[in-house]
């Protein structure tokens, strides 16, 4: 009765954890465009936007210590003059429950952006930042884990009782 029980509870947990099945979980985006400032949009992976969500922005001599700190319109959208005396790359992190990402803004848009008095049309830069996704051999790895897990705890309820 109890080898019924453990072979069961094995397929049933090698079925589950061989199901294909996309996480539902939230990433994140962040794009930024130039415009009159450099304007943050930031988005779940779903598309959705990242309302209301915390935004700091760091400068390229200083990129421990926030230069500015903000929050996000209800569009998922923030923007920012960066001070043109600072030369170098800046990083914009967004954050919002537990979620977010770190784009960083190279120089040249910076430098473009400065030249051309926030002409959009003179600047084309645009830069993703999302979380990673998971490589074939973590997936699998986690597969196994998931597995062997089921397989411990199945042997756990069908041991015999001394």
């Amino acid at each position: 009765m109890r080898f019924r029980w453990f072979s069961f509870l094995s397929v049933t947990c090698l079925a589950i954890a061989l199901v294909p099945s996309r996480a539902i979980a939230h990433g994140s985006s962040v794009q930024y465009r130039t415009t009159q400032a450099i304007a943050i949009r930031a988005a779940f992976d779903s598309g959705e936007p990242m309302a209301e969500a915390q935004v700091t922005v760091f400068a390229p001599d200083n990129p421990t210590e926030p230069w500015l700190q903000g929050q996000t319109t209800a569009n998922g959208e923030f923007s920012f003059i960066p001070d043109p005396a600072r030369a170098g790359a800046w990083d914009v992190q967004v954050r919002q429950a537990g979620h977010g990402a770190i784009v960083t803004i190279p120089e040249e848009a910076i430098a473009a952006f400065s030249s051309s008095d926030g002409d959009p049309s003179a600047i084309a830069a645009t830069l993703s930042s999302s979380s990673p996704s998971l490589s074939p051999a973590q997936i699998a790895l986690t597969a196994a884990a998931g597995v062997w897990g089921c397989i411990g705890t199945a042997c756990f309820f069908a041991r015999k009782e001394s």
